[in-house]
C-alpha cells in the first residue's frame, strides 16, 4: 500500500485575467521533483458568474508558453480558447483541452459565449505538463477532447466511476496523446464506499479531492480541494469516500531533468529561458489570428 508523502490545500485566490479565480495548488517552483511530469496546477472555482453585458469578455488575453503542455479539464461552465498555431475551440462541462506549446505560441483563454450570455457555476482545472528535453522543441498541437470521447469505467463493487483522460486504467485507454507515460482520471465515488487502484512501481502519483471528503487507505483524511501526494514505491493504494467525492488523479513516469522556469517558459537551462523571451520578442512564437465578429 502507498504511503503518503505529504498533503496540502489553500484557501489563497487570485485572479487570472477577469475570468479565472484561481487557486495554485502546486507548482513547479516548489514541487518540481514529487510531482513530476506535472509542473503546475490551478484550481479555478467553484464560482458563479452573473451573465455578461454586452461585449464582455472575462478571461485572459494573448500570452505566450513554452517547454510544455496545458491541460484544462472543465467541471462546470465553459472555456474559448484560440493559439497561433491554429489550434482552438470550445470546451464545456466533462470536456478537456490539451494544448502542447512546444517550440512556442501565444494564446488566449475566455469564457464561452454560451456560458459568458448566461452566467452560473464555472469549475476548472488546469495542469501543466512536462515535456521531455527531446520534446520542447516540437511543433505545437492540439487536442480538443470532448466528453464523449472519454472512456468511463466502474470501479470495482459499485463504488463509483473514473472517466480515463490520459493512460490506462482496467484496460480501458484514455484518449490523450501524451508524450510520456501520463495517468489522468476523473474519478467519482459514492458515500460510504471505497476502491482500490493498481498503478506503476516507480511513477508518481497524486489525489485532488474536488469534492467531499475522502480517506486514505492508510488512514489520513483528505477534505475537499486538498493534494495527497503519494510515495512512488508500491503499487496499489485505495480511497474511502466519506461522502460523494469528485477527485483528480494524476500520475506519471518522473522525466529526472533540470527544470528551469521563468514565468510562462519552462525548459532545462537559464540559457534556454533566455532564448525564449527573445523569441517571444521578435515574433518567433506567431501572432493570432484577427478574430472573427460574432
Amino acid at each position: 500500500m502507498k504511503k503518503l508523502l505529504f498533503s496540502q490545500t489553500t484557501e489563497q485566490r487570485h485572479w487570472v485575467g477577469d475570468g479565472f479565480p484561481v487557486r495554485s495548488i502546486f507548482s513547479y517552483n516548489d514541487r518540481a521533483q514529487e510531482m513530476s511530469p506535472f509542473l503546475l496546477m490551478d484550481y479555478a472555482g467553484p464560482a458563479i458568474f452573473p451573465a455578461a453585458t454586452a461585449n464582455e469578455r472575462r478571461g485572459v488575453g494573448e500570452h505566450p508558453h513554452r517547454g510544455f503542455e496545458t491541460v484544462t479539464i472543465v467541471y462546470d461552465g465553459q472555456v474559448e480558447h484560440r493559439d497561433s498555431a491554429g489550434g482552438g475551440g470550445i470546451i464545456g462541462p466533462g470536456d478537456v483541452q490539451w494544448m502542447t506549446a512546444a517550440s512556442g505560441l501565444v494564446h488566449e483563454e475566455f469564457h464561452g459565449p454560451d456560458f459568458a450570455k448566461k452566467g452560473g457555476r464555472f469549475e476548472m482545472v488546469q495542469l501543466w505538463v512536462n515535456l521531455p528535453r527531446a520534446y520542447k522543441m516540437s511543433p505545437p498541437r492540439y487536442q480538443g477532447i470532448l466528453s464523449d470521447q472519454i472512456p468511463v469505467v466502474s470501479v470495482a463493487q459499485g463504488a463509483g466511476t473514473a472517466r480515463i483522460i490520459a493512460g490506462e486504467f482496467e484496460g480501458q485507454k484514455g484518449p490523450a496523446m501524451t508524450f510520456s507515460s501520463i495517468n489522468l482520471w476523473d474519478i467519482r465515488l459514492t458515500a460510504g464506499a471505497a476502491a482500490e487502484f493498481t498503478v506503476p512501481q516507480g511513477q508518481t502519483a497524486s489525489v485532488f479531492v474536488l469534492d467531499g471528503k475522502v480517506r486514505l487507505g492508510t488512514g489520513e483524511s483528505l477534505p475537499e480541494a486538498s493534494l495527497a501526494v503519494l510515495d512512488p514505491q508500491g503499487e496499489r493504494f485505495t480511497l474511502a469516500a466519506e461522502s460523494d467525492a469528485k477527485i483528480l488523479f494524476m500520475g506519471g513516469e518522473p522525466l529526472h531533468e533540470p527544470v528551469v522556469g521563468y514565468g510562462p517558459f519552462v525548459m532545462n537551462s537559464k540559457a534556454e529561458i533566455l532564448q525564449a523571451i527573445t523569441d517571444y520578442q521578435l515574433g518567433r512564437m506567431g501572432q493570432l489570428a484577427q478574430e472573427v465578429v460574432r
